[in-house]
């Protein structure tokens, strides 16, 4: 049996089919970072979403966190649900995750989908979470909400929004960050998978997304260079891609899915005499 060290919730369960766990971005939860795409990949696939520690209804250990926790925090909440093997999409630091989880528990995780992701964070990638940490302990949350809106949100896609949009926008980041957003964010300091990637022997895509200013183009590549056989799609849009291409982005997630679990071996069938 797999097991936690983390105490948390039921995770999320939608939809039916193969499993397909999710890990979620730092400062966020399952349903914000993949909320406009949940119903559609439960079209296809019994959709597992726990929060981490600190988000959603997940308590908050004493300990600091750690990436090793949280990978097996992921694939318990897998097995929790019922799923003995499944695939692992993860988002911007839970592609991190979701990489520690297909090397600790290869045995469970089946494929690997990395969006907006990084194998370890760069001197331009610290300067934004180490702005965004200082911009959270203050009481100004319209401009921790405005500077989080110009780092997860494409150029072309803020362009086009209107002030009542972005008025909106603003006021959906100063409501709903969670409480354990700085510990996330802290991993930052420590986060680097570079070493877990030429291990992974399970089908993997990683989607760029082309304006992303949080976790940039370079990132992905380096994901997908690390990673044997692993695929590199990309996207017009910034690091918010549920937000800004959903529709895009499940298929993406799901096409990949249906073709590697195609490809699968299946067991052999020995007639009986």
């Amino acid at each position: 049996m797999t097991t936690s060290q983390y105490s948390s919730p039921a995770p999320l369960v939608l939809g039916s089919g193969p499993a397909l766990v999710l890990a979620h971005g730092a400062g966020s939860d399952v349903r914000d970072s993949y909320g406009p795409v949940l119903d559609e990949l439960a079209r296809r696939h019994t959709v597992i979403g726990p929060d981490y520690p600190g988000s959603g209804d997940t308590p908050l250990p004493d300990a600091p966190l750690s990436l090793d926790a949280l990978a097996d925090q992921v694939v318990a909440a897998g097995v929790r649900a019922g799923a003995e093997t499944f695939a692992v999409s993860g988002f911007s630091m839970g592609t991190t995750v979701a990489v520690r989880a297909a090397v600790r528990h290869p045995e469970r995780v089946t494929a690997l989908v990395l969006s907006s992701g990084f194998a370890r964070p760069n001197a331009r990638l610290r300067l934004v979470v180490d702005v965004w940490r200082a911009l959270g302990r203050t009481d100004d949350s319209r401009t921790l909400a405005a500077y989080l809106s110009l780092v997860v949100g494409g150029a072309s896609w803020l362009d086009e929004r209107s002030p009542e949009e972005l008025e909106e926008q603003l006021a959906l980041f100063a409501a709903g960050l969670p409480p354990g957003t700085d510990r996330q964010l802290d991993l930052f300091t420590t986060i680097d998978v570079t070493g877990d990637l030429a291990a992974i022997r399970v089908p993997t895509l990683v989607v760029s997304p082309l304006e992303d200013v949080l976790t940039t183009p370079a990132h992905s590549r380096e994901l997908a260079d690390g990673i044997p056989g692993a695929e590199l799609a990309t996207l017009d849009c910034g690091h918010a891609i549920a937000a800004e291409r959903p529709d895009a982005w499940a298929a993406l997630i799901t096409d990949f899915l249906a073709r590697t679990a195609a490809a699968a071996p299946r067991p052999a069938v020995h007639a009986t005499p």
